[in-house]
């Protein structure tokens, strides 16, 4: 399949264009990179090894964490490039494979973090049933689904703009290929297709968020029915999530629960999504989860020391 245009490649105009900027965001974005990478695969690999964290939350947490390393990769890497080298020009092709990867990894994320929730719920509300309902295949095939069903929505996002004609215009104002953006060099009326994209990425954001608020709710609601103690660590359990959605939902749904139009906001928005979300979930569970943290020094606490002898 051919896609029907004379644009053979796109420029973009990345976040700024002064120099002294470009290099503070450079610096700054390759740290955020870097931070993003380590503390996700320090996520990753702590879960593999250590077998206290041998649970469905913590399963479902690394592979987010490892979503969150390739939603990463198929934005920073080429956002730090540019802002280093001034070269902002990528390939029709290398657009379209950014176009399919960011929204792969991230409509995937939309439907884990639904599949977390799922998990607190039954944790919360149905302890005496976790372990019958939450088994290891349960946890398998709800993430094959997150997968699956984030395929199907970045395919379709690629499909739908790969056929569409490009016949001149090639300046996109914004730092990565997305759909906004690319339909308005089209040479052709998209409000059709925006409806499409909105349907597509907006209707399953709004609702996939709208079912996590009532999940927490009911999940909340349920607290009182705990003791204390129990009810501290649900909470800190739940905030952490909670936290995660709205930093992940909110700004997704501005960007696409809308016509096909761009923003001057635009840009610090999906910097925000792209960048900064996958950067601090880390740092989030962490934090607030003291057996991830009593697991990581554990863990690594011992490397260190082996290491050092």
């Amino acid at each position: 399949m051919e896609p029907r245009n004379n644009v053979t490649y796109f420029v973009l105009l990345g976040l700024t264009q002064d120099p002294k900027e470009q290099k503070i965001l450079f610096v700054m974005f390759l740290l955020f990179y870097i931070l993003t990478v380590v503390g996700n695969l320090l996520i990753v690999v702590t879960v593999t090894v250590s077998k206290s964290l041998d649970s469905p939350m913590y399963f479902f947490l690394a592979s987010l964490s490892f979503m969150d390393v390739i939603y990463s990769s198929s934005i920073s890497p080429r956002l730090i490039s540019d802002l280093l080298f001034a070269e902002n020009t990528i390939s029709f092709q290398s657009c379209m494979t950014q176009l399919l990867t960011g929204h792969f990894f991230g409509g995937s994320e939309v439907f884990l973090l639904l599949a977390m929730a799922y998990d607190r719920y039954v944790a919360i509300c149905k302890p005496l049933h976790y372990l019958v309902i939450m088994r290891q295949w349960v946890c398998v095939v709800l993430l094959v689904v997150s997968w699956v069903g984030g395929f199907l929505h970045s395919i379709t996002q690629v499909i739908t703009i790969y056929r569409l004609p490009f016949c001149g215009p090639n300046v996109m104002d914004h730092f990565l290929c997305d759909m906004y953006p690319l339909l308005k060099l089209v040479c052709t009326d998209t409000y059709v297709i925006g409806l499409l994209v909105l349907a597509n990425g907006g209707l399953i954001c709004s609702i996939v968020f709208m079912l996590l608020l009532i999940s927490y709710g009911v999940i909340l609601n349920s607290l009182k029915h705990l003791s204390p103690e129990r009810r501290w660590k649900a909470l800190q359990t739940c905030g952490s999530h909670i936290t995660v959605v709205v930093f992940f939902f909110v700004p997704c749904i501005f960007m696409y629960v809308r016509p096909a139009k761009t923003f001057a906001i635009d840009k610090s928005l999906s910097v925000f999504y792209t960048v900064i979300t996958p950067m601090l979930n880390p740092l989030i569970y962490t934090l607030r989860n003291s057996e991830m943290l009593n697991a990581m020094k554990k863990l690594w606490g011992r490397n260190f020391i082996s290491l050092s002898r």
